[in-house]
């Protein structure tokens, strides 16, 4: 292919991928793993990897995009080496990117939360009980599990120890979360990373071992100042760097350990075991099924499957879980391609881990800690927010008079939300009216109430949308009047109600964990609000979400909105649809369409259907195409001339939207076209220009679109949503992109006056319904489409759904919260 596919890891997608029809895994529209297009392993050079047997993504929009470097979640070049624009995601203590200032930088805040939950994952795994020590033989309910799949697979009766137990012993209740302090600002901390010394040290060993040099850095960063003993020790521990594949990092063993490297090493079984959780991290999978895992784990040369998971359960790197088959409180939605409540068999007819014939059956998973315990966290942090009673703020009449005063759907989520703790509302573009109009009515009755968006894109909007009024009564205008119903003053230190309230109180997602933006924190580290909105709800991944749902205080009140038929987060799981699914809450769907024929082009995609639409004011244009290299020329053609000309939409508000990043119609190609028709230049540094275009990531899962502004010794110089951003040096071919041209997952969140949506020809695996419904939907007044996939693109919009998700925050949910009437 020469336009690399969106995948989080393209071997990982085949061989661990959950299947249509597994538990908690129904698919719905929106982000499969083919869509992720975050900086995660990268292959050397441009194309990156087309082989599924690679462990780099064979889609480059995975595989080193800063501007999604942490919509994929793994970090560094591969182990080839760094590879032209093969960039990888800030990791470890590379996560920072601004640096240059008096106060505590973005990426730095990020960090210090990061550090944050670290510790309160530590604490929450002090107290799990039965804990196994590290190093220690598998015992107790781990190894009853793995003795029980055997059994299942073998035909023979499970023990009774796991499956004859008349139910899953209860979760606990949802407790009051660990309070986290507001960052404060501090002075900028010395040069993250490892001494030059330590630096130094793996040099040497990775060139004795064949590695590129250029690895050392991470490698070190990653390993700790002990890490050339550790590579010594267990060459394998390679393994753990992003980009890295199994047989590289077999090859570096061979290298080091020479006659004593071996396939059925246990130091080699863990580490593929972990690096193999970690790429269907990458595919948003929470926890993988244990039989598809050991599978995979033969699939990829370890002699005894089993053991590598006994092995690596023993010394701590993943978790193992058994969640009940038949779940009460909850109902599971049949989605297409798979059934709720099933559990089907993987790819080659093997037994799916469950007993059917007990009474109980069971799934067992194997998860890492990190995500497991943030699905853990976020469960208990939702469930606290149904449990609870909302916050008395204003009478039962004051609500009934604001929602009287809001039309249609936007009345029905604001009486939802006065009875309620958590509320979802689903909806597209035309759809954030309704949330405004929440906003209005809760900052007029007093409330502390703000609004986060994913991306300073969508914050830009809303506030926009926000400042000139939501809705008035009866109109379906976005832009009408909002009803201004009397209410009690704000309280004290709240954002008080009057003109601009509702444009100060919108903030993103990011800025509001940090502290950089929003209300900050109370005496208890809670965030101090009574009200918060969450838009663009389906890019939450289970870390961001559990995060959110901890910070709440008692009594407040939770809103999350978006349109289910996008892309899902980057990260992994896919907690809007679970909570849709889960039936747990108030689903407020808005009756708003999205108008024009852009809106009906747009809506017919999420429902499987791509028609034709009239557009008189040239609204949507085809252009057909026959190759790669014709697609660039029209695509200029096109933001250089065309638009701006027939449409007096200018190049700097036109954004190009391509499925990957290599190849020859890729983000890489394209943009390099762009630069040089819009913005010629020599590329002094690292290929950029003063005046670029460029998106810029600073951490996992942010892109920053921004230009460049200058450069010198101290980095470059960006401005991003009209703040200054300094990058270093050494981090500018990781973290920044030329911008004129994203791929869809980073464009998520995001509405341009024109959209150039390029479907070279062999970009057709890459396409779903999903990725054309959010690509297409960027549009806010034209839409060109360089299409040259023929009928793969109505064959994608009709038959091509996201891919299934693995997760397991429904199973966490049912045992704490009953299902809403």
């Amino acid at each position: 292919m020469s336009t690399e596919p969106e995948s989080a890891s393209e071997d990982t997608a085949e061989a661990v991928d959950a299947g249509p029809g597994a538990q908690g895994t129904t698919p719905g529209a929106a982000a499969g793993p083919s869509d992720h297009d975050g900086a995660g392993p990268a292959a050397a050079g441009d194309g990156g990897s087309d082989d599924p047997a690679t462990g780099a993504d064979a889609g480059d929009e995975a595989s080193g995009d800063p501007d999604r470097a942490a919509e994929a979640g793994t970090t560094g070049p591969a182990a080839d080496g760094p590879g032209g624009e093969g960039t990888g995601e800030p990791g470890g203590a590379d996560a920072g990117g601004a640096g240059g200032t008096d106060r505590l930088s973005e990426a730095e805040a990020e960090l210090a939360a990061q550090r944050l939950e670290r510790e309160r994952i530590e604490r929450r795994k002090a107290e799990r009980q039965g804990t196994i020590s590290a190093g220690g033989k598998l015992s107790g309910t781990a190894a009853d599990l793995l003795a029980a799949v055997r059994a299942v697979e073998s035909g023979e009766k499970p023990t009774a120890t796991v499956f004859d137990d008349p139910a899953p012993a209860p979760r606990r209740t949802a407790q009051e979360p660990v309070r986290r302090p507001r960052p404060a600002p501090a002075e900028p901390a010395g040069p993250a990373g490892p001494a030059p010394e330590a630096v130094e040290a793996v040099r040497r060993v990775l060139a004795e071992g064949g590695a590129p040099e250029a690895l050392a850095p991470q490698t070190a960063a990653l390993l700790g100042e002990a890490a050339e003993e550790a590579l010594r020790a267990d060459p394998w521990q390679l393994l753990r760097v992003g980009g890295v594949r199994p047989e590289q990092a077999d090859g570096f063993a061979r290298a080091l350990l020479g006659a004593e490297c071996r396939p059925d090493d246990e130091r080699r079984g863990r580490a593929v075991t972990v690096w193999l959780l970690e790429q269907a991290a990458l595919a948003g999978h929470t926890a993988l099924e244990l039989p598809r895992l050991t599978a995979t784990l033969a699939q990829r040369g370890v002699p005894d499957p089993d053991a590598a998971v006994q092995s690596t359960l023993a010394e701590g790197e993943a978790l193992a879980f058994q969640d009940a088959l038949e779940q009460t409180g909850t109902h599971p939605q049949p989605a297409p391609g798979g059934t709720a409540g099933t559990d089907e068999a993987g790819e080659a007819g093997e037994a799916d881990g469950t007993d059917e014939g007990e009474g109980h059956p069971v799934r067992v998973l194997i998860g890492l800690e990190r995500y497991a315990l943030a699905e853990e966290s976020l469960a208990d942090g939702l469930a606290r927010l149904v449990n609870s009673t909302p916050k008395q703020d204003g009478s039962a009449a004051d609500w009934e008079r604001a929602a009287a005063g809001a039309p249609g759907s936007a009345g029905e989520l604001i009486r939802a939300v006065a009875d309620h703790g958590l509320v979802l509302h689903t909806g597209g573009e035309a759809s954030l009216a309704e949330p405004a109009a929440l906003l209005h009515a809760a900052h007029a009755l007093g409330l502390r109430a703000w609004a986060a968006a994913h991306g300073p894109l969508g914050r830009d909007r809303f506030a926009a949308l926000a400042v000139h009024g939501s809705a008035g009564p009866h109109s379906e205008d976005p832009t009408a009047p909002a009803s201004t119903a009397p209410g009690p003053a704000a309280l004290d230190g709240s954002v008080p109600a009057g003109p601009g309230t509702a444009e100060r109180a919108v903030v993103t997602v990011s800025g509001l964990l940090t502290g950089a933006e929003g209300p900050g924190r109370d005496a208890d580290g809670a965030l101090d609000l009574d009200l918060l909105v969450v838009l663009d709800a389906p890019q939450l991944d289970v870390e961001a979400g559990a995060l959110l749902a901890e910070s709440l205080p008692d009594g407040a009140r939770l809103v999350l909105s978006g349109d289910p038929a996008v892309l899902w987060s980057a990260g992994p799981g896919r907690v809007f649809a679970d909570l849709l699914a889960a039936q747990i809450c108030p689903r407020i769907a808005s009756r708003r369409p999205d108008p024009g024929p852009l809106g009906e082009l747009v809506s017919g995609i999420g429902i499987g259907e791509l028609g034709q639409v009239e557009s008189p004011g040239k609204e949507v244009v085809i252009v057909p195409v026959r190759d790669a290299g014709e697609a660039v020329h029209r695509t200029v053609q096109l933001v250089a001339d065309s638009v701006p000309r027939a449409l007096g939409v200018p190049a700097e508000e036109t954004q190009v939207i391509t499925p990957g990043h290599g190849g020859a119609a890729g983000t890489r190609a394209l943009n390099a076209a762009l630069k040089q028709r819009l913005n010629p230049g020599p590329g002094r540094f690292g290929g950029f220009d003063p005046g670029d275009r460029v998106a810029y990531s600073p951490a996992p899962g942010r892109v920053l679109p921004g230009r460049v502004v200058r450069a010198d010794a101290e980095g470059l110089h960006l401005t991003c949503a009209d703040e200054a951003v300094v990058v270093p040096k050494e981090r500018v071919e990781q973290f920044v992109r030329h911008g004129w041209a994203l791929t869809a997952h980073q464009a998520v969140g995001g509405r341009w006056s024109a959209v150039v949506v390029v479907l070279p020809g062999d970009a057709a695996q890459a396409l779903s319904r999903p990725w054309v419904y959010t690509a297409f939907g960027r549009a806010a007044r034209h839409l060109s489409v360089v299409h040259g996939v023929e009928q793969a693109l109505p064959r994608a919009v009709a038959e091509v759904p996201a891919k299934p998700r693995t997760t397991r925050l429904p199973v966490l949910l049912a045992p704490q919260v009953p299902v809403a009437d």
